[in-house]
């Protein structure tokens, strides 16, 4: 689009395209004047304007707009930079003002950051120009239109078949899971795949700030939302108020798509309420790093002593397993420690599976050694856990 970008600056683009070429300036191929029609279509009929097409695209993972004439691509070929801009930057305010008011919320000077999700599931996150001194930033992460599940995780070499089989009997068993990784490290993809090992008698409540969980595999399930309050401050339903909700809607588990701030406090509460077999995830750089994270987030809800805290934390979660991505991009598992207890200034955790010399994910041969849960539900488990 290169050649043809430089004859859309304007913003009538129907007369321009049409004087352009009743004057015989635009010498392009056939293929051409179809690019430069879909282009112009796109900017006048779609509510998502140039990234209608981006979005719909296959093997494009991410789009990240910094202003109007930054638009960068992330997939199988790494971080690339768009060939085409925005004509203004109104023209990408307009896009992230439809995209709030189709989740039924606000963006604006008044409210300049937006965390929402489009029609396919892809999550979006836009800052108004008043906040990104470069003007709108807007980031769309797409997500598979299919759930991936954990065989081919399997074959992608996120994790091996005794890893999986292993974690298939932790939540049979009804043992809490946090899965904790960095940015793009695939947390809500793995959580998504690792839900179909739920037994399809048990209710489960999903809590999300927004929606991005594709578990339609569970057929008694209810699935929940967060919501920002409106320009008066009204209508605002938060996580954690989510998460109180899911305790009188008697759910066997309850699945936290992410916490990142004071749910943390309600997510351990229901964990430790009977609710076996929860999980959520959490930003972290190891597993004992997330410990940590999870100890600062709860002191945002409640001026507890630490040792309360990490009390919490130890009777709440029972294995902890990590995520990270490599330098060639590969997804995969790190590291699953059971939570064992805390003393001393430290938390006490039992390596489940780590990584070899080899860069390659194998079994510690260690036992687990919370074993309530698999004496409980686990009859045929013994051996193997």
């Amino acid at each position: 689009m290169a050649d043809i970008c430089e004859y859309e600056g304007t913003e009538n683009y129907v007369e321009t395209l049409e004087s352009l070429i009743l004057d015989e300036r635009l010498d392009l191929s056939v293929k051409g004047y179809c690019e430069l029609s879909e282009a112009v279509e796109d900017r006048l009929r779609s509510r998502l304007g140039i990234l209608e097409r981006l979005i719909d695209k296959e093997g494009i993972t991410e789009i990240i707009v910094n202003g109007k004439n930054d638009i960068f691509l992330d997939g199988k070929d790494g971080l690339v930079r768009l060939d085409d801009d925005f004509e203004s930057v109104e023209e990408i305010e307009e896009i992230i003002r439809n995209i709030a008011a189709n989740v039924h919320r606000e963006i604006n000077e008044m409210n300049p950051i937006l965390d929402a999700r489009l029609n396919n599931g892809s999550r979006v996150n836009a800052v108004y120009k008043n906040v990104a001194a470069g003007g709108p930033a807007l980031t769309i992460r797409k997500f598979s239109k299919e759930r991936m599940t954990m065989a081919q995780m399997i074959e992608h070499d996120t994790l091996t078949v005794q890893c999986a089989e292993y974690l298939k009997e932790l939540v049979e068993c009804g043992y809490n899971i946090f899965i904790s990784g960095g940015t793009s490290s695939g947390k809500t993809t793995f959580l998504n795949a690792l839900s179909e090992y739920i037994p399809a008698k048990d209710r489960v409540i999903i809590v999300e700030d927004s929606l991005e969980l594709q578990m339609d595999h569970i057929d008694n399930r209810v699935q929940m939302e967060c919501h920002n309050a409106n320009s008066l401050g009204k209508g605002l339903v938060s996580m954690d108020m989510l998460i109180r909700t899911s305790l009188r809607m008697r759910p066997d588990r309850i699945i936290v798509g992410e916490v990142r701030g004071r749910e943390v406090a309600d997510m351990l509460q229901a964990m430790n309420t009977g609710h076996d077999g929860s999980m959520s995830t959490g930003h972290g750089n190891s597993v004992r790093g997330m410990l940590r994270r999870l100890e600062a987030m709860y002191l945002m809800s409640a001026n507890l002593p630490m040792d309360a805290i990490r009390a919490q934390i130890v009777e709440g979660i029972d294995i902890m397993v990590h995520l990270g991505r490599t330098r060639e991009g590969r997804r995969m598992v790190l590291e699953i420690q059971e939570l064992i207890d805390y003393s001393d200034g430290a938390y006490e955790l039992n390596p489940l599976f780590v990584l070899n010399d080899d860069m390659e994910l194998e079994a510690t041969g260690n036992k687990l050694k919370n074993r309530s849960k698999l004496q409980f539900r686990g009859a045929g488990h013994g051996d193997r856990l």
